[in-house]
């Protein structure tokens, strides 16, 4: 088993991958980048996970058209404007697809489309025409230009990379994302943009992401509101040129561990910056009879209204977390549920056996002012394991969202 190093490059840290962001005009803020594209010098295998919502967004619609065969280019991605619910909302993502294709000289199918922003409003192709030449130019070691050009109402940008080997060869992996609202279980307004110089087959690369998402972005939480327009994309060009993973063993397992660095790297930093947030909640649930258990219970308390605004209170309400655990329907046995409140400031537990124990009001609001809180429950009932992430609900999570539009 290799070691996964962090390093810097986000998108651009694997071999062969070029970006940049810029403003064209979509948005109404000049200084805000609102146009984004991710570019492979060769040829990549692709594959990608959307939303669940019935509602989908153009893009997605394309997308999932030119990644048919498993095989892409390039990624662009503009913020403003989800064009999502538009009439001709599939003909100007086939538009962007085809205009960036042309100005990159490959085919407009193999480039994967994505929109963020205002659903329902329709999206001017000329300012996506008109600025292309000007991103294409650009196209460098660019990743954070990117990673700032698909950004909404996110406060930061998010970006990784990792180095690791397959037989002794160094690959690199990074990405780049965006999410703050609309933020929920089963993908959310959220887009992540991966890439890779590993060899990896278009099925094996497909394999991989499908099977990460549901311990890594299906187990965040912001708002409880699943959008329209989330997606995770990977590309994988083969630039590092290892011998080609393609089927599972040792190889896949190294791409897998590599994978799940960034993309709980990424959740984290989704979740820290949800709207109007002031804190990052990692719910550790243990003590499972099934995985699937111990994410309901996980994924259950991080979506309680109650539990977060007890948490932006930094107040210990311990009930309001045996509260989700009891309506979550996982097979749990309340008596047995052991629960402590976790920072760097120390921790506390508050719970034994589902009920109540003495505690330090003191050190628990010390614990839970801090930017980071745990939220630790042991079920006690077996040894399966989950994760979710979330944030507090605050005042400024209803600012923003009562008049997102203007």
């Amino acid at each position: 088993m290799s070691d996964i190093r962090i390093i810097g490059g986000g998108v651009c840290a694997a071999r062969g991958f070029l970006a940049n962001g810029i403003h064209c005009g979509i948005r109404k803020n000049k200084l805000k980048r609102d146009l984004s594209l991710i570019y492979s010098t060769a040829p990549a295998s692709a594959a990608a996970v959307y939303t669940t919502n019935l509602v989908k967004g153009a893009p997605l619609i394309v997308t999932k058209e030119n990644l048919s065969n498993g095989r892409a280019q390039a990624i662009i991605c503009n913020s403003g404007n989800a064009n999502t619910c538009n009439s001709d909302g599939v003909e100007v993502a086939r538009l962007m697809c085809g205009l960036c294709g042309e100005g990159l000289g490959i085919s407009g199918e193999d480039v994967v489309v994505a929109s963020t922003g205002v659903i329902g409003q329709p999206l001017d192709i000329e300012p996506i025409k008109n600025g292309l030449p000007e991103l294409i130019a650009g196209l460098g070691d660019n990743s954070s230009a990117a990673a700032e050009g698909i950004m909404t109402t996110d406060t930061e940008q998010k970006e990784i990379a990792v180095s690791f080997e397959i037989d002794g060869v160094e690959c690199r992996l990074g990405g780049i994302a965006k999410g703050s609202g609309m933020i929920h279980p089963d993908m959310a307004t959220m887009l992540v943009f991966l890439t890779t110089d590993c060899a990896i087959s278009s099925e094996l690369l497909k394999k991989a992401l499908s099977t990460d998402i549901r311990s890594s972005f299906n187990m965040v939480s912001v708002d409880g509101d699943t959008s329209t327009n989330d997606m995770v994309a990977i590309l994988a060009n083969g630039e590092a040129e290892n011998k080609m993973i393609a089927s599972e063993g040792e190889a896949f397992s190294e791409f897998m561990r590599a994978l799940n660095t960034v993309t709980v790297y990424l959740c984290r930093r989704i979740a820290g910056d949800g709207e109007g947030a002031t804190k990052l909640i990692e719910c550790r649930v243990s003590g499972a009879q099934t995985e699937e258990t111990a994410k309901t219970v996980a994924k259950a308390v991080i979506c309680s209204s109650l539990t977060k605004a007890a948490m932006f209170g930094a107040d210990a309400n311990w009930g309001r977390v045996l509260c989700a655990i009891g309506y979550s329907k996982a097979d749990v046995d309340v008596s047995r549920v052991d629960l402590s409140f976790e920072s760097r400031a120390g921790s506390v537990p508050v719970c034994k056996n589902g009920s109540g124990i003495e505690f330090s009001e003191e050190l628990a609001k010390k614990i839970l002012l801090e930017k980071e809180i745990v939220i630790d429950i042991d079920l006690n009932m077996g040894d399966k394991t989950a994760t979710a992430w979330g944030c507090d609900l605050t005042y400024d999570y209803v600012k923003i969202n009562g008049d997102y539009r203007t």
